[in-house]
């Protein structure tokens, strides 16, 4: 059985306008114009269990809103979801006990506490046996390189350490659905990459189901196979990080080195001349033809070194946002 299964799932909020003057401001003791803000309409997915999926998607899309409806936060407008079996918003205590949400702004540990203090509150909460409580925190905290500042108070740690310790906090259940919304926003590169290592074999070893949204492509790119990108409130990608790339970006990138300056007339006719200073060329050739031409540009021209590269994916993704790229959307 699927450890997330999300059908037609949509979210609208309501809000009042009130146009500027005294004279609306007296009208709107007695009427209010309501406007309906859609923040979720009608996605649908299924996330096997012990995968580790990226949501993607620009602010406001309804990243945040869909991870609050699949923990059970909040209720959605219509459709239907099933976490490990359960209804969400049920929030039965035997769902709950089974799922963790982190998110990369809120805290869920005391400030003015140390780490550890707040996890023996989580353990009497979650009803952690104590000789459980122990080996996990050890664990963990070994897992996290965090040992050494699980007794100093959260307000004395950096930023790093402190999401380090709210993983530790999230993980003290041994959830098995894991909702991660930006845990790595406002770190130094040298943090991502520890907390993206640390999910990465968390991952492999647990088989914990993990959902993660992010806006940092290195967090994506190093961790998810599949991604679901959200847009305006609609799912309109759903597939691998390779299936993304080979849908959207039509053409490849062509580097060509050359023994002997060629001018640029000489080049066109292998491709758009991306750029070229008369020893270096890029060319933009169509993806299904780069293996012919590299292979004709390397008969005809004074070739010293040659290399294909995908268009980044990031790339292709803001564009996608912006709407360079058409999107469609396709099943999971």
């Amino acid at each position: 059985m699927p450890a997330i299964v999300v059908e037609h799932l949509s979210k609208t909020y309501y809000t009042y306008k009130r146009p500027p003057g005294l004279w609306n401001a007296v009208k709107s003791l007695f009427y209010r114009e309501r406007h309906a803000v859609h923040a979720v309409r009608d996605i649908s997915f299924t996330i096997e269990e012990g995968e580790l999926v990226g949501f993607l998607g620009p602010n406001g899309a309804g990243k945040t809103t869909t991870l609050k409806m699949l923990s059970g936060i909040i209720y959605p407008t219509s459709g239907t979801a099933y976490v490990l079996g359960y209804v969400p918003w049920e929030r039965r205590p035997e769902m709950q006990r089974q799922i963790a949400l982190v998110m990369g702004q809120k805290m869920q540990l005391w400030w003015d506490l140390p780490p550890y203090e707040s996890y023996i509150l989580l353990k009497e909460l979650y009803e952690v046996p104590d000789d459980a409580f122990e080996r996990r925190v050890h664990e963990l905290a070994e897992m996290l390189e965090i040992r050494h500042v699980l007794h100093t108070q959260v307000r004395r740690l950096s930023l790093g350490e402190r999401m380090k310790c709210e993983l530790l906090a999230a993980l003290l259940h041994r959830p098995r659905v894991l909702f991660l919304d930006e845990p790595t926003i406002g770190l130094d590169v040298v943090s991502q990459k520890r907390i993206r290592e640390f999910l990465m074999e968390y991952n492999r070893r647990e088989r914990t189901t993990i959902l993660l949204t992010s806006h940092y492509m290195q967090d994506v790119q190093e961790l998810a196979q599949r991604v679901l990108i959200i847009h305006h409130g609609q799912l309109i990608f759903d597939d691998t990080l390779r299936a993304l790339v080979e849908r959207y970006s039509p053409s490849k990138a062509l580097h060509l080195k050359f023994e002997r300056p060629v001018p640029a007339e000489m080049l066109s006719r292998f491709g758009r001349v991306v750029r070229t200073d008369g020893l270096e060329a890029v060319l933009e050739v169509p993806r299904e033809h780069v293996s012919r031409i590299a292979s004709e540009a390397l008969q005809v021209l004074p070739v010293h070194d040659i290399t294909i590269e995908e268009v980044e994916v990031d790339e292709i993704i803001r564009d996608i946002f912006a709407g360079k790229r058409e999107a469609v959307v396709t099943p999971s």
